[in-house]
């Protein structure tokens, strides 16, 4: 993350899935979000949290919350730059921050309206977000799309708890106050009520994570997945792939056929990116929520489940956004809908046409009037995914592959 003070008084916000290596920022894809410039405020700054003053989730001001917490996490090492940032305005920012700091959560003291870190975290930003109306016979698609996934264990508890998390909704109708001031105390905006998922909205669940054949090709070769990391060698891990594999998809698809592909022209550049998205149908036409971070599949960076003495262990620092369609409505009437974009940062007439097709409701063969408002979001894979054949293996940097890359390098495994 880079926080950057500027000589016209502004600051910004800049959130990157890339690490500070040239490798990174050169041949590999990546994520950046940009909060806009942020003025001074023209309140009085503090930089203590009012525990009385509530900000709804997605808000800037919540988010501002958030990231001074996660920041305070740090301890006397940034107290002057969290000092600073506090001076700072952050009303026009419209996303939720989600972060990891190392600490031992509580769940039972889990709220939306105070500041937790990781699955915690994420749970109750989920859980204030609305979700499309599918039709009665097309899920929810989650893709969690990832540079590394850690050991997870010989069965699928944890996994399987994170995707609960992943899943969470809120059952309510979303409704968008207009702009509150910044200093409003009033939880309504973007949550007002809370519930979990009905079984008819229970999704299914893909990871998109590259094969050694997809790293070999691309730009830089076997060294891109120097950084790209999956450990198969113990019993444990192998157990973890064999409960995994049904869900892995490839980062590059190749048409074979079948569905139009939606080309996101990154598949030559290897995946260092991190993306977590529900998708509200299987078509993937629209989307229910998006968010990019710096955090991988894995216990460290989101959490362990809970333990014997009902605390939540999270070891990384890892910093995110998560947006979703509501979020840019002004009125309490207006409808918003999110979209995937391929190769362009902005919805275009074919887009549109796609979407305004997929209006109709399975019930009572009703049609809805396309949304007032498409938000876009660019995707760094293409769509429709491709799933793994059940011969095909991810890609181990620890792992021996001689058969020449691109650059003719083979490659001999980390630790070997």
């Amino acid at each position: 993350m880079l926080i950057l003070f500027r000589h016209d008084d502004t600051a910004q916000i800049v959130i990157h899935t890339a690490n500070m290596i040239y490798r990174d920022w050169a041949n590999m894809t990546q994520a950046v979000w940009m909060s806009p410039l942020l003025p001074v405020s023209v309140k009085a700054a503090t930089p203590q949290i009012d525990p009385l003053e509530v900000h709804p989730i997605g808000s800037g001001e919540r988010f501002k919350v958030d990231l001074l917490q996660y920041l305070r996490a740090y301890g006397k090492r940034l107290n002057g730059l969290t000092k600073q940032l506090a001076d700072y305005d952050f009303a026009s920012i419209r996303a939720a921050f989600i972060g990891s700091a190392p600490s031992r959560q509580k769940p039972a003291a889990a709220s939306p309206s105070v500041t937790s870190f990781g699955w915690l975290g994420l749970r109750e930003v989920l859980s204030g977000i609305p979700v499309s109306r599918s039709k009665d016979d097309s899920r929810p698609h989650i893709v969690t799309q990832i540079s590394s996934i850690a050991t997870l264990g010989a069965t699928p508890t944890w996994l399987s708890n994170f995707q609960s998390v992943l899943a969470r909704c809120s059952t309510a109708k979303i409704v968008i106050s207009e702009k509150p001031p910044p200093s409003s105390t009033k939880a309504s905006s973007f949550f007002t009520k809370r519930g979990s998922s009905s079984e008819k909205l229970l999704p299914r669940y893909s990871v998109i994570f590259p094969t050694p054949e997809e790293i070999r090709t691309s730009l830089d070769g076997y060294a891109s997945g120097g950084s790209i990391h999956w450990k198969l060698q113990s019993a444990q891990q192998q157990k973890q792939l064999e409960y995994m594999h049904p869900t892995l998809c490839h980062w590059k698809h190749v048409s074979s056929g079948g569905l139009p592909k939606r080309q996101a022209h990154r598949g030559p550049a290897a995946p260092h990116i991190k993306t977590y998205i529900r998708f509200g149908d299987e078509e993937h036409r629209t989307i229910d929520w998006a968010m990019v971070t710096s955090a991988n599949l894995s216990k460290q960076a989101w959490g362990d489940v809970v333990n014997k003495k009902e605390e939540v262990w999270i070891q990384s620092w890892e910093v995110g956004v998560v947006i979703w369609p509501g979020l840019y409505a002004q009125t309490q009437s207006e409808e918003v809908a999110m979209i995937p974009v391929f190769g362009a940062d902005t919805p275009e007439p074919a887009d549109l046409s796609a979407l305004n097709c997929n209006a109709e409701m399975a019930t009572e063969g009703t049609k809805l009037l396309g949304p007032e408002t498409v938000v876009g979001f660019r995707m760094p894979y293409d769509l429709p995914l491709r799933p793994y054949n059940v011969e095909e293996k991810p890609w181990c940097a620890t792992m021996q592959y001689m058969e020449p890359d691109r650059n003719g390098h083979a490659w001999g495994g980390y630790g070997r």
